[in-house]
């Protein structure tokens, strides 16, 4: 493969990610002002982030009142786009 082909997949990945980091911290913010559940906005964002939220159900993210599982994936999603990154790095130096 390409070294450009290579860095443009990598730059969509992390934009990709970068997206999804975005709607958890508007399901995140949304949640703070009880929504109507049948907006379509709100149906969507959490449709988007109900598999995410699942993958981490067996973690306990309450800590009192406050909910800390978009903090947990959005910590997750940041490992995933630096190690994505410095693989591509890896790959290409080797090259």
């Amino acid at each position: 493969m390409g070294v450009s082909l290579i860095l443009s997949l990598v730059e969509l990945l992390q934009i990709i990610i970068n997206v999804y980091i975005f709607i958890f911290i508007a399901a995140a913010l949304i949640t703070w002002v009880n929504p109507d559940p049948y907006n379509p906005i709100v149906q969507i964002l959490y449709k988007l982030t109900a598999p995410a939220y699942k993958l981490i159900s067996f973690i306990p993210t309450r800590i009192g009142p406050v909910d800390i599982a978009p903090i947990i994936i959005i910590i997750a999603l940041e490992f995933i786009k630096i190690f994505i990154g410095q693989l591509a790095i890896y790959y290409l130096r080797t090259f």
